[in-house]
């Protein structure tokens, strides 16, 4: 008995209506890239593991997927050395990077930041500061599949490096409340900025142990406060210290009370008063947007800290319950771990697929967009397709994508077909229409049918579309 074919887990196939609304999810958020004048580029989707490795901290690390040398690939793999580190029970992890190391050079990339630091250390030549671009390809993670998480998935990058000024951290939350605005989904656009964080654990008695006061606080929404306190004291927060914190991080007040009350918290540190700073200049120019969506401070936002050093982003749909479908923030020397030093940038990354998932899930995409063909003509019989040809290539021509059905089958299964395949219109021309000139257009959505003279045909399904 053959076994039936299945796919990796983490990963989805896509017919052509998923497809469709991918499409039109893709160029949605392509159209309003370049409509601020970001340029696309594509990198490969493997990078050596030199790029990507020690990038995303020891967690991240784990999740990128490598690739096995090409041929003989353990050929050259020491194995008097991985023999003298098998034989110590504690030196388990290094056997595992020792034996990755031998047998792979390369990786599928984990996001596009990496590899497009990358991208401008080695075309720093060919480009011109600051540079804005897009960039709309797959990433791949070994994550643990679940739902609205896949190992597989796209992401839709957008970046502007070489300048540090914050009107570019307001551009970017415009476009993310553009690119949802235009989508039609309800959104909150979080804020935070890592020099905050920086000054909460310096305020708080750990001074530059930052990961240690970030690591806790990232759990609030999931254990509560009772919990992360907890975590802080073995971590050696004094109970002073979150007595004080505790009013702060809870706040629910407004970004204007949130803000005041940060700023009597902070006063004793420098970096923390810098990034609160950032924070309320950012506010004072996006509130001159008019944004459609809602932006918050929010503390506990602390993604990415292995290479955030401002501004921090999140965004949360508020129609279904999922994860992140938006983020990122400023990095002000990622090109450095590269060779290029002090090169300041920003960018947010827009998560498709978690984007697709709540879309699917409310029904937003427009009947547009899960619809290829817009005409089909049935097929009468070889005559009637010979007539229908033309008038085809005519509706073609002014831009409206058409079809005739191939073969001469019942009527009822070609209007099966029509329906399965979301054809709005259907154009139907017999013997009969076809000696008096004319075409009987029916439009599915209502079942009303008109008939249209040939010479018309093309103006009359553009009055309807």
């Amino acid at each position: 008995m053959n076994q039936k074919p299945s796919i990796p887990k983490g990963t989805r196939d896509f017919g052509p209506v998923p497809m469709m609304r991918r499409n039109y999810l893709f160029n949605t958020i392509r159209s309003v890239f370049q409509l601020y004048g970001y340029l696309p580029i594509e990198t490969p989707a493997m990078e050596t593991l030199d790029t990507l490795m020690g990038k995303y901290g020891e967690e991240g690390d784990k999740l990128v997927f490598n690739i096995l040398n090409s041929g003989d690939f353990a050929s050259g793999i020491n194995t008097e050395l991985l023999q003298k580190l098998i034989q110590d029970p504690d030196n388990s992890a290094l056997v595992s990077r020792t034996m990755t190391s031998q047998v792979s050079e390369k990786a599928l990339r984990y996001d596009l930041t990496v590899p497009f630091a990358r991208f401008v250390v080695q075309h720093r030549d060919e480009i011109s500061f600051p540079f804005k671009r897009y960039q709309i390809q797959p990433v791949w993670r070994a994550d643990r599949p679940q739902k609205g998480r896949y190992r597989e998935f796209y992401q839709c990058d957008v970046d502007v490096i070489g300048s540090d000024s914050l009107l570019n951290e307001a551009e970017l939350i415009k476009i993310i409340d553009d690119v949802f605005s235009k989508l039609g989904l309800n959104i909150v656009i979080k804020i935070n900025n890592r020099k905050i964080l920086a000054g909460l654990a310096e305020a708080s008695g750990l001074g530059d142990n930052l990961t240690d006061f970030t690591v806790a606080l990232d759990k609030l929404d999931k254990i509560g406060i009772e919990h992360v306190s907890k975590e802080w004291i073995s971590k050696g927060i004094s109970g002073e210290s979150i007595i004080k914190l505790t009013p702060i991080i809870g706040h629910m007040g407004s970004n204007t009370d949130k803000i005041s009350g940060l700023k009597d918290f902070l006063k004793s540190s420098t970096a923390g008063m810098k990034g609160l700073e950032e924070v309320e200049t950012l506010l004072t120019i996006i509130n001159r947007f008019n944004l459609n969506s809602s932006v918050e401070i929010d503390l506990t936002l602390a993604r990415g800290l292995n290479y955030y050093t401002g501004a921090i982003i999140e965004v949360k749909s508020l129609d279904i319950h999922i994860g992140s479908i938006c983020g990122g923030g400023r990095y002000d020397d990622l090109t450095g771990i590269f060779g290029m030093p002090g090169v300041s940038g920003v960018g947010v990354s827009f998560g498709a697929d978690r984007i697709y998932d709540v879309m699917e899930q409310i029904n937003g995409f427009p009947a547009l967009a899960q619809s290829g063909t817009q005409v089909l003509f049935l097929n009468f019989g070889f005559d009637e397709a010979t007539v229908c040809q033309p008038l085809a290539g005519q509706i073609r021509a002014a831009g409206i994508r058409c079809e005739l059905y191939p073969d001469p089958l019942k009527i009822k299964k070609q209007l099966q077909y029509a329906d399965q395949n979301h054809i709005p219109i259907v154009v139907m021309i017999g013997e009969t229409e076809r000696n008096a000139g004319k075409a009987a257009v029916k439009i599915m959505s209502s079942g009303e049918q008109i008939n249209v003279a040939f010479p018309d045909l093309t103006s009359e399904i553009r009055k309807i579309i």
